[in-house]
């Protein structure tokens, strides 16, 4: 599959209630593919969208939000849900509450023949990317991006988010500012960097929820390679 990229002025806007953030680097690039492709970052499987439909309603008159759900068969089955406040900053407690409702729906739908263990947890610091607005929120941190179709000779990309525009994920790499159509994209996630942990910590410790002795030493992924 062949690809094109459109050249755009540096000077991109990514919220438009902020003046425009110039780059003094390589302008934007925007792919443009020759067909559609379509994102199923939060569901993947017809049997995760069925139960993203099913569970999505329940999370979210408790207040939460659905991150990611998927069912994952091996030696045993799991039912993985990973959810969050709007907000940010889902605790133990909530994933308990979470996991009581939606068991109490399943059992009444009943979408899994087989039996499985439902596991609920936070999306984590180093957290899977599976909505545009996860992309603006994030900007200024190191992700990885894997598109579901070659793009420019590559399906991987590793940079720092710069927002969004539209329904384009804005990523900064090493040649430049480059633009992923929300759609294409496979997988992202965060990578864990010691300023994304210090910001988690810091967000934490504003809220009030920080226990500082539950915390063992991170291994980022800069300190993995030195």
């Amino acid at each position: 599959m062949g690809f094109a990229y459109i050249p755009v002025n540096s000077g991109f806007e990514v919220h438009p209630s902020d003046p425009p953030r110039k780059s003094n680097g390589p302008r934007a690039r925007f792919f443009v593919s020759e067909r559609p492709m379509s994102n199923s970052l939060i569901a993947k499987a017809a049997i995760d969208r069925r139960l993203a439909e099913i569970i999505t309603p329940v999370i979210e008159d408790m207040g939460f939000e659905l991150v990611r759900v998927r069912l994952i068969s091996g030696t045993e089955i799991i039912l993985q849900v990973m959810a969050d406040r709007v907000d940010g900053g889902i605790e133990v407690d909530d994933c308990g509450l979470i996991s009581t409702a939606i068991s109490a729906v399943l059992d009444v739908e009943d979408p899994v023949l087989e039996a499985y263990t439902l596991e609920v947890s936070s999306p984590g610091i180093d957290r899977p990317l599976t909505r545009l607005k996860d992309f603006d929120m994030f900007e200024g941190y190191e992700a990885k991006i894997e598109t579901s179709e070659l793009i420019d000779g590559q399906r991987r990309f590793k940079g720092v988010l710069a927002g969004i525009d539209k329904d384009d994920v804005l990523v900064n790499i090493e040649q430049g500012t480059i633009g992923l159509k929300f759609d294409w994209l496979a997988d992202a996630k965060l990578v864990l960097t010691d300023d994304l942990i210090k910001e988690m910590l810091r967000q934490r410790k504003a809220a009030g929820t920080l226990n500082e002795t539950k915390f063992d030493e991170i291994e980022t992924e800069a300190s993995e390679e030195n």
